[in-house]
This record gives structure tokens, sequence and C-alpha cells, in this order.
């Protein structure tokens, strides 16, 4: 089974000034962007790399996997 790339993508979240705001439903965290000014749901284990893409993206960051 992979990895999870959520440690990466939570890094990646932290460089660009984006935080965690609060804990969602079970395993999601409810983080927030200053460069759109969005909020946005990071699961704990993502192991697809389209998913993380798309949380990227949600954040108004580009692609990193």
């Amino acid at each position: 089974m992979a990895a999870s790339l959520t440690p990466a993508l939570k890094k990646i979240l932290v460089e660009a000034g984006c935080f965690f705001e609060r804990q969602g439903k079970g395993d999601h965290e409810i983080w927030y962007s200053p460069i759109n000014d969005r909020r946005f749901v990071v699961d704990s284990s993502i192991k697809s790399r389209h998913t993380a893409n798309a949380v990227l993206k949600q954040a108004g960051l580009p692609k990193a996997f």
C-alpha cells in the first residue's frame, strides 16, 4: 500500500501560509488559505496524488504531486 502524502502536503501548505483551523468530522481537518481566503478539507491519510493536488488547488497553490 502507498504511503500517505498528507505530511508532505501539510508541509507545502504551511510554507505557503495556510494554517490548521479546526478539527472536522472523523479524521478530517479544516484548513484556511489566506491566498484565496477559503477554507478547505485535508484528510489525515491521503494516498492519491490526484486528491493531494486537488487540495492544493482548493488552497490556491499549483500542483506538486
